[in-house]
Parts: structure tokens; C-alpha cells; sequence
């Protein structure tokens, strides 16, 4: 049996992912992961957050919370939406757990012995105004390579470069907007130049995209050795070096094996994650985006060739290019983003994968277009694959008593037809083609409602002398429909599990043979599942709100909407409000009510309810030990049946809302 060790990039805890993020690094490891599964390959899949970084501790700054807090809040934020995606991995892990800082560690340690770390004293950006060193987030500048004049300290977010802050012109401060010097400071680095030689030899034989290879081969030549240290309180700490951890890019491909470390002793088999990592048998895929290619074909292959240990190096980089949003890039800055709560209220996951797939940026940058996403779930899931497979079952249970038939003379043409294309699946899915995969797919529905249509069952019923016929005809339909369930799994696991159970299995359909489920026919005379619709339209009002909200989201952003000020108060009124800092203790959903919660509220002095109408913007797991500021001589009042003694206050602008946390006082401080 093959081992595979699958990785996506982990994504960083600094905020919520995007369908952006989905189409490059996740949809295509988790369709990978679905397909070999079920090949009968060994699959391992792993993925978690990258917690560690300058730029988490500059956003958490910003939002007043501590790194810990920051990455909490996202990290279970994107492990919710891949579960809402129905993404399949194995373990799904977090850079800070104590365990990935000494594998980390053991990482730093083995190329030190080597002698591959050397300290150096070098110029480093410094603010005058600032009074301190700048790591690379905290800068912005002119790209070197390409000229964008908004490049951040480490990467080009317009040609996708990566090189050192200091190599950036006109470097400012993000923070202040004010100008940097050059000053001397020691780090450690990595002596990647000693790799140049064994890198082109490892990747010469690859057959790898263009672009990686391209993008690979680029940084190779001009390889030399990199700062792995950074001064910081955030991040793993380097032995011996107080006040200085490892550069985020060091130790978060370090959270792969970490991670697999961490699931080995889950499943109560510690040394487990060697069967893996140490097995040069296994097969090593990283999934990620363009921006991370030389990470993964360079940086991390050679920290792995520099360990004592014989760490197996990645087989295939399938990197993806970008996925944009009707014709720009996403950015959430900029409010040109989908909301995929709000996504989710409205439309399921499979009609998201199907969507992204059938547009992934596998050789160019695509884009996401609510009028494509409209037609593919139109056009497409619904009117041909649901519709072959509702037409048929519905038949076969108003003139086949519900059961399958027995196929009598083969239909060798269908029959070919189907190995064929189930065939051509299986081969899109092992080269990483989701586009190709996902047009297969529609093949093989075309086919089957093709082959419905000619056959005409429905004038076959009517006749007596062509009763086996018949029931060929929808044995035959029925065998396609499995092939559909098949061929979909990987891509859409929930509508091919409906599916699976439609044609009356009870098994699941992910953890099935592809050879065999292809191969075998569906029992004669085996009761079908109770079918139902697989996909409802989209209306075009549903696609044009969605193009407003785009819109609004983006006037929103460029110019908010603030509303006048209210009358003037004296001193004297507004003195008489008693502002106390309160810890929320317990919080609950008001019945029949989508805007209210229910919270107790501790004021240090006492426990107050207060019902406030937050519930479309936080879920009351989520407030559980915060401490907020709490107006604490209101009146009380009856809201929805409930006494509420007090009001919680918060800040909004047009549809949005955030409540301000308060970090280091304890409840019942008074604000002033």
C-alpha cells in the first residue's frame, strides 16, 4: 500500500481565509487526499495554523489582544470553515503547541552542529521615530524586482518576490509612515548557500509545473544565507539567544512534521510519525499557493537535507496560481471579499467546492464571478448531474418498483463510454487537474441524460414485449449515476454520499473502493434510498443582492457611512453614567429573537443580566471570559421577557459591529 503524506500551507491565524485561499492550497490537497483514499493509498493529511509572526503580533496590537488571544480567535474561526467545507484531514494542528518548539529546536540544533548557523552583525532597519528595530511586517517600500511601490518587508504582494526588508526602497515604517535608517544588529543565519548544488540536483529530475520549477530554480541561483532570527516576545525562542525567536518562515513548514508528531501520540503510537517522514517509501505532496513556492522547493527541502536524521523531501509542489473576485484580487482591506458566514447561510459547501474547482488557477490566476458561480450551479450540478439522477430514481420507482434492474443485453457502447471517462477522472485527480476533473464529470451526466433521452423509457413502459429492455435501459442509468457518486466524491463528498445512499447503500461512500465500486454492479433487485432533490436554483435576484453587497461593502470601505452627531450633553448628565469594566460569564440565544443575546455579566462587586443585540456578529461561546465595558446604573427594563440591567457597549459602522475588549483590569474598574 502506498503512503502518501499530504500537506496544505498552513494558513496564517492573522484572519479569516477567503475562497482565494481555498482555491490554491486547500480544495485541491483535500480533493487529492478524497481521490488516493479511495485508490487504497495510505493517506495522511495534515494542515494547521501558522501562529507565529510579526504581523500577528502588529494585528493583535491593533485589535488590543494579546498574540494568544489573536490566534485563538482565527484559529478555531478557520477550523470551523474547513469543517463547513467538508475538508478532510487527518490532524489539523497549531504552531504553538509546546511540542512543535522543540521540534523546532532539534531543526536549529542539527544545523548548528553542522556548522550551518553562523551569527552575524548586519544593518537592519531601525526608526528614528520609533526608537527600535523593525522586523520585516512592520515595512512597507518599493519592490526591488518589480517597482510596486506598497511591497511588504518580506514578500512582493504584486510579483510575488521575496527577499530581505533591507533590500526594499524607500523603506518606511507601516506604523508611524516615517522613514528607516540602516543600523547594525546580530542575528543567526542559515547558510543556504552550501545547498545550492544538492537543491539542483534534487530538482532536476522533477516533474514539476513550470512555474515551480521556474520559481525554484530562480532562487537557487541566488542563493545565500538567510536571517532566521527575529528580536521578539512572540515565537519560538532560540537556545541561547534571549529575546530573539525564529523567523516565522523557519519554523512553521517545521509545524508539518510537528503536527504529525502530535497525531502519532494522539493515536497512542508516539514514534508513529517516523512511518512517514523517515520512510523513503512514502510520498511527500505539499499543496500551496504561488507566494509560498520557494518556501517549499527551496528553504524547507534544504533545512530537511540539513538535519542527522534522513527526512523524506516532497515529491510533487502542485502549486496554484491565484483565484481572484470578479476581476480583482481579494483583500478584505479593501471590503472586496465574500463574507463566507454570511455564504454559508445561503448556499452549501458542495456548490462552493464545484464553483472553485470547475475555475481553479491551476496554470494562470482565475477568477470567482457570482454570475459563474450562478450558471455552474444552474447549468451544471442542477440541470444536468441532479437532473439525470432525480429523473432516473423517480422513474425506476414509478415503473421499477423502486428496485434496481437486472442489466440484460450490455450496452457496450454506454459501457465504454463510462470506463473511459471514470478512467480519464482518475487520471485528472492523480496530475492535480480539478478543472479537467470537474468538465469529466459533467461528461458523464451528459452522457447519462443523453442515453436516458434516446432510450426512451417512458414509451418502453408502455409496452409489454420490451419489458427486459427496459429494465436494461435502467440498469444502465443506474450504473452511471453510480459512476457520477464515484467520479464526484472527491470533489462534492457530500452530494455523492446523498447519492450513494439514493441508490440504496448504506455504506460510506469515501471509505469505498474506487476499482471496485467502478467495477462492481449495483445489486440487482437492491431497494432504492428515499430520493430527494440534490440542488436548488439560484435565483438571479439571490446573485444581484450579492453584487450589491459587493458594492456596498466597497463604498463602505472607501468612504464609511458615520452618522451625524446627536444633541450636545453637559458634563453634569453625562457624569451621572456609571461606565464599569464587565467579565461576561455566561452567554445564551434569546428565543425567537436573530439579534439577542442573553449574558451574565460579572461587575465585580455583583452579577448582572443584560441582554444585548450582538448575536448576529458573535456567538456566545465566543464571549465567555471577556471583560467589556458595561453601562452599570441603567434602569432596568424588560427586553423579550428578559430584565436587563444594564447595556454593553459596542462600536458599528453600516452593517458591521465590534465589541472593545479590555485586556489587563479586572471587573468592576470604573472607566473614565
Amino acid at each position: 500500500m502506498q503512503k502518501i503524506l499530504i500537506t496544505s500551507a498552513l494558513p496564517y491565524a492573522n484572519g479569516p481565509l477567503h475562497f482565494g485561499h481555498i482555491a490554491g492550497a486547500y480544495l485541491p490537497g483535500d480533493c487529492y487526499a478524497r481521490f488516493q483514499r479511495l485508490k487504497g493509498s495510505d493517506v495522511l493529511y495534515i494542515c494547521g495554523s501558522d501562529e507565529h509572526g510579526v504581523a500577528i503580533t502588529l494585528s493583535a496590537a491593533l485589535a488590543h489582544r494579546t498574540p494568544k488571544e489573536h490566534v485563538d480567535i482565527f484559529h478555531e474561526m478557520n477550523r470551523r470553515l474547513f469543517e463547513k467545507l467538508q475538508f478532510s484531514f487527518d490532524y489539523y494542528g497549531r504552531t504553538s503547541w509546546q511540542g512543535h518548539a522543540l521540534t523546532t529546536q532539534d531543526f536549529f540544533h542539527a544545523l548548528s552542529r553542522k556548522g550551518l548557523i553562523e551569527e552575524r552583525t548586519e544593518d537592519h532597519l531601525y526608526s528614528e521615530e520609533e526608537k527600535r528595530f523593525l522586523a520585516d511586517r512592520y515595512v512597507v517600500g518599493t519592490c526591488p524586482k518589480c517597482g510596486f511601490q506598497e511591497a511588504r518587508g518580506d514578500e512582493c504582494q504584486s510579483c510575488a518576490s521575496s527577499y530581505e526588508a533591507t533590500d526594499l526602497k524607500n523603506p518606511r515604517s507601516k506604523l508611524s509612515g516615517a522613514s528607516l535608517t540602516l543600523r547594525p544588529s546580530n542575528h543567526l543565519y542559515l547558510r543556504f548557500d552550501r545547498f545550492k548544488e544538492q537543491l539542483k540536483g534534487w530538482i532536476a529530475n522533477k516533474a514539476w509545473k513550470d512555474n515551480v520549477v521556474h520559481f525554484a530554480m530562480q532562487y537557487i541561483n541566488d542563493l545565500k544565507p538567510r536571517a532566521i532570527t527575529r528580536d521578539s516576545d512572540w515565537g519560538i525562542p532560540v537556545p541561547g539567544y534571549p529575546g530573539k525567536v525564529f523567523y516565522v518562515w523557519f519554523d512553521a513548514p517545521i509545524g508539518y512534521i510537528s503536527m504529525t508528531q502530535e497525531w502519532a501520540i494522539q493515536q497512542g503510537k508516539a514514534e508513529l510519525w517516523k512511518d512517514y517522514w523517515l520512510n523513503p517509501d512514502c510520498k511527500l505532496v505539499h499543496f500551496i499557493g504561488k507566494d509560498n513556492i520557494p518556501f517549499h522547493a527551496v528553504f524547507f527541502p534544504a533545512m530537511l537535507m540539513g538535519q542527522d536524521e534522513s527526512y523524506i523531501l516532497p515529491d510533487q509542489i502542485p502549486a496554484n496560481e491565484f483565484l481572484n473576485l470578479e476581476g480583482r484580487q481579494f483583500s478584505k482591506s479593501d471590503g472586496w471579499y465574500i463574507d463566507l458566514e454570511d455564504f454559508f447561510k445561503q448556499y452549501t459547501a458542495d456548490q462552493a467546492r464545484y464553483s472553485i474547482a470547475a475555475n481553479a488557477p491551476e496554470t494562470s490566476d482565475s477568477e470567482f464571478s457570482w454570475k459563474d458561480f450562478q450558471m455552474r450551479c444552474n447549468s451544471e450540478l442542477l440541470g444536468k448531474l441532479g437532473n439525470f439522477v432525480n429523473r432516473v430514481l423517480v422513474f425506476i420507482n414509478q415503473h421499477g418498483e423502486g428496485m434496481v434492474s437486472t442489466i440484460g443485453e450490455c450496452e457496450e457502447g454506454l459501457q465504454k463510454q463510462m470506463q473511459h471517462l471514470v478512467a480519464a477522472a482518475a487520471l485528472s485527480f492523480e496530475s492535480f487537474h480539478l478543472r479537467k476533473a470537474t468538465q469529466i464529470l459533467m461528461e458523464l451526466a451528459s452522457l447519462g441524460n443523453a442515453y436516458f433521452d434516446h432510450q426512451k423509457p417512458w414509451a418502453l413502459a408502455k409496452d409489454p414485449k420490451r419489458k427486459d429492455k427496459l429494465k436494461t435501459v435502467l440498469g444502465m442509468s443506474v450504473e452511471c449515476i453510480k459512476n457520477l457518486a464515484l467520479v464526484a466524491s472527491p470533489m462534492i463528498p457530500e452530494t455523492a454520499q446523498k447519492i450513494w445512499e439514493m441508490l440504496g447503500f448504506q455504506t460510506e461512500l469515501a471509505r469505498g473502493s474506487w476499482e471496485k465500486i467502478h467495477k462492481t454492479p449495483v445489486p440487482e433487485g437492491q431497494k432504492l434510498g428515499k430520493v430527494e432533490v440534490l440542488f436548488q436554483k439560484v435565483e438571479d435576484m439571490e446573485i444581484e443582492k450579492q453584487m450589491e453587497k459587493l458594492g456596498e461593502s466597497v463604498a463602505m470601505h472607501e468612504h464609511p457611512s458615520l452618522q451625524p452627531l446627536k444633541a450636545e450633553v453637559s458634563y453634569g448628565d453625562f457624569d451621572k453614567m456609571d461606565f464599569r469594566i464587565g467579565q461576561i460569564v455566561a452567554a445564551e440565544k434569546v428565543a425567537k429573537s436573530k439579534k439577542l443575546l442573553k449574558l451574565l455579566v460579572d461587575l465585580g462587586f455583583t452579577q448582572r443580566t443584560v441582554v444585548s443585540g450582538i448575536s448576529l456578529h458573535y456567538k456566545p461561546e465566543d464571549l465567555i471570559g471577556k471583560k467589556v465595558v458595561v453601562v452599570a446604573n441603567l434602569q432596568p427594563t424588560k427586553i423579550m421577557g428578559i430584565e436587563s440591567a444594564g447595556m454593553i457597549l459596542a462600536a458599528s459602522i453600516g452593517d458591521q459591529l465590534e465589541l472593545p475588549y479590555i485586556q489587563c483590569l479586572p471587573p468592576g474598574s470604573k472607566v473614565v
